[in-house]
């Protein structure tokens, strides 16, 4: 929906709308937000919303507390699991200090930013998001447990696959919001799911790969369920990934998609930490088609990029690494500014690695690079990289190594 100040203002009245949620995330990319009533938006758009900094984990101290949250208007939505009179709608925002000066930590900011110097070069990027999770059960008391949802695999269909009508509520939960799933279905995992989004723009793909994280929870647990993200919720099984799939606008030259995937595979090391950032995420890499080994390919899903079977405007590079612990957008700032490294430095592509890396020999492996083993070892390579110094606020790169 791309509304304006005026035209939001407008939908809350002629809809009953009484609570507007206007929504951020901290530098991890855990998502907050502070409702306010409908009536006070003319107000929270010319001045903004303030919050107390200090309680949100990264974004100061007591000493300098006051930040400001301004709503975008074209980023509204419905909340559709809340009541039909007295409608909830939410809005993403921007953060200011109060002097309106942007806040260094505001990782949405840093995605525009990204979004900005590509098209200054020519470059327009979209984005699509795969996002895997588990379902668990819940216990007598409402806790969560460890206990799948089911016991299926890829790809199963009911009734081994108990997934099925919580996936189809979510995808039209989704839908109902405007934001579009393109297909869905169970994972290799028990209790696994995934569902993956249409092609989008940076900015819009980052603030629905927020937006699909509440909606599964919250439609999980409105079924009795509780839904899990993390790395690796179940020490044997697969672990969670974040398979970042990413196009160039009009990219009609093969030259252009290798020096992508160079840029990609040179700073591979130094965005770990960013892509992976708990110890979690380093249980995942290396087993269960998570990548360990700096490589890429085409189809081929044991490498750390590949080139998926496509044409066309489907035709894109994705990157297999990440997992959804992954602040969305400080993750699709650094893609775009990877991408835009290959493509400035016209990096040569190696060759591609067209064999099974989880199975070759350590005489063949051993010429690989691999990514880090650790979050510590990802966060020292993050902090003697000068491709991170230059994209990443020091301040960020502070608050996630020094936790």
């Amino acid at each position: 929906m791309n509304y304006s100040k005026d035209e939001v203002i407008q939908y809350t009245r002629e809809e009953d709308v009484k609570f507007v949620r206007i929504a951020y995330c901290d530098v991890f990319g855990k998502q907050k937000n502070i409702s306010i009533m409908a009536d006070e938006l003319p107000r929270a758009f010319e001045h903004g919303v303030s919050f107390d900094a200090s309680a949100v984990a990264g974004f100061g101290d007591e000493a300098r507390s006051d930040l400001l949250l301004h709503p975008e208007p074209n980023t509204l939505v419905p909340l559709p699991w809340r009541p039909e009179h007295g409608r909830v709608v939410q809005m993403f925002s921007d953060i200011t200090l109060s002097d309106g000066t942007p806040f260094g930590c505001d990782t949405r900011r840093l995605l525009k930013n990204a979004v900005s110097n590509a098209e200054k070069m020519g470059y327009e990027f979209n984005f699509g998001s795969e996002l895997e999770f588990y379902l668990f059960q819940r216990d007598e008391n409402g806790k969560p447990t460890r206990i799948p949802s089911d016991e299926a695999g890829y790809m199963d269909i009911a009734p081994e696959d108990k997934g099925e009508n919580v996936r189809r509520e979510i995808c039209l939960t989704l839908e109902r919001m405007g934001i579009l799933p393109e297909r869905s279905h169970h994972e290799q995992g028990p209790g696994q799911n995934e569902i993956d989004f249409k092609y989008s723009g940076a900015l819009a793909a980052a603030d629905n790969a927020m937006t699909f994280q509440r909606v599964v929870k919250t439609v999980a647990y409105n079924n009795g369920l509780v839904a899990d993200f993390s790395p690796k919720p179940i020490q044997d099984a697969p672990g969670n990934g974040f398979h970042i799939n990413i196009s160039l606008k009009q990219l009609d030259k093969e030259e252009t998609l290798s020096q992508m995937i160079a840029g990609i595979l040179a700073n591979a090391r130094s965005m770990t930490a960013f892509l992976n950032p708990s110890e979690a995420s380093y249980q995942r890499l290396g087993s269960h088609k998570a990548p360990r080994y700096v490589s890429w390919s085409c189809e081929n899903r044991s490498p750390l990029v590949r080139i998926p079977a496509a044409e066309g405007e489907y035709r894109r590079v994705e990157l297999r690494s990440a997992d959804p612990t992954a602040n969305p957008y400080l993750a699709f700032a650094l893609v775009i500014h990877a991408c835009l490294d290959g493509i400035g430095k016209r990096l040569q592509l190696c060759s591609p690695s067209d064999i099974n890396l989880f199975t070759a020999g350590s005489d063949v492996l051993s010429s690989y690079e691999q990514l880090p083993g650790s979050f510590n070892e990802a966060c020292k390579v993050a902090a003697s990289s000068s491709f991170i110094r230059e994209h990443i606020p020091s301040e960020i790169l502070s608050i996630y190594c020094n936790r």
